[in-house]
């Protein structure tokens, strides 16, 4: 096999299997993961826009429950598909050439309304560069007993709903999209490109509310149709985008097994492999979410395109087989829920409610 050294590797590290370097792990992966063809990567980006437009056109025509609401759900996958191809554009996976990806990437983050530039400086740089660090991942970050105490009614509420099985859109949307994005404050490197695209994102949200209303209207004859097709081809499918979207990162970092690190203990193998999971979901989920499950590879390595983490993943498999691999299944999705409120990050575990009340008053 071929040794690939990563962008943020260092050659000078130790070339054991030690937990302070992802050298290691780097050398295991083949040579053709770093194999990115314009052909394949326009592919999936040209398949990706058909469904998408596909169902759009559905939901235009469509009114009964029973059509609108099976296109919804596949709204939101498909919006959620053009996401992670965008994101894969973002890190200089999906081409080999770095302005196709930039220009590509802006325009596939456009239906979920993400400022590409916002995103490269929050994901890249600080989610994917400090991965469950203490302080410094804001990426379902866990709370503290201490801060939950300092909460006021309200906030503790919201933190109850968003950490709940149904929370992932509600926590994605606020302290994802909202506070990390949208009131993103640059800095002043970062200002000039983030502000055009803040400007690029809000015209095309301007024109495709414009146009949705504008075809309600002459097809229902009102405003209230406006409101509705408004509201059945972006409103909604932008909602579920974000419980996917939040979901799938949770369970990326987020179970009873997975530490979170002192800033001072943490490492990049701590963070890039046994920070995060390799889960297999149903076929035809991954048809639209792009292998984005097979998260471990895609840590260690982000110019690896999604087509090829599988391959990758098998690979960093062979040679760690303790890495979190196995099938998704709900009741896991569900344990991780009701075990994983608070953190304890002197003692690196994770409480419940209940066992932090037991804490307040021990």
């Amino acid at each position: 096999m071929t040794t690939v050294i990563g962008p943020e590797s260092d050659a000078s590290a130790p070339t054991g299997r030690g937990k302070n370097t992802l050298l290691p792990v780097l050398r295991v992966i083949p040579e053709q993961c770093y194999e990115r063809p314009t052909r394949r990567g326009m592919v999936l980006v040209a398949r990706s826009l058909t469904i998408y437009a596909a169902i759009l056109a559905g939901l235009v025509f469509a009114d009964a429950w029973f059509l609108v609401v099976p296109l919804w759900l596949l709204a939101g996958l498909a919006v959620s598909s053009l996401f992670v191809l965008g994101h894969d554009a973002a890190h200089g996976a999906l081409f080999d050439d770095a302005a196709r990806n930039r220009r590509i990437g802006r325009a596939l983050m456009l239906p979920s309304l993400h400022v590409y530039e916002s995103w490269v400086v929050g994901h890249n740089r600080i989610h994917h560069g400090h991965t469950l660090r203490q302080d410094m991942d804001f990426v379902w970050h866990p709370k503290t007993v201490e801060q939950y105490r300092a909460m006021n009614r309200l906030q503790r509420l919201r933190h109850r709903i968003e950490w709940s099985p149904f929370g992932a859109a509600a926590y994605y949307a606020r302290e994802v999209w909202w506070n990390k994005m949208m009131r993103f404050d640059p800095p002043e490197r970062y200002r000039v490109n983030v502000k055009r695209d803040e400007r690029f994102v809000a015209q095309w949200a301007s024109l495709a509310v414009i146009a949705a209303a504008v075809a309600g209207w002459f097809l229902s004859g009102g405003a209230l149709g406006s409101l509705w097709m408004i509201t059945k081809l972006f409103v909604v499918p932008f909602a579920l985008f974000c419980w996917t979207i939040g979901f799938a990162v949770y369970v990326h970092h987020i179970a009873p097994d997975i530490k979170w690190w002192p800033r001072r203990t943490w490492t990049s193998f701590h963070g890039q492999v046994e920070g995060t999971t390799v889960l297999r979901i149903p076929a035809v989920l991954n048809l639209f979410l792009h292998n984005i499950f097979v998260h471990v590879p895609h840590h260690v390595d982000v110019r690896i395109p999604c087509y090829e983490l599988p391959r990758a993943a098998a690979a960093i498999i062979e040679a760690f087989p303790e890495v979190d691999h196995r099938d998704f299944r709900v009741r896991d999705y569900l344990r991780s829920t009701k075990a994983c409120k608070l953190y304890d990050f002197d003692e690196q575990r994770w409480l419940t409610y209940a066992e932090a009340r037991r804490v307040q008053t021990a």
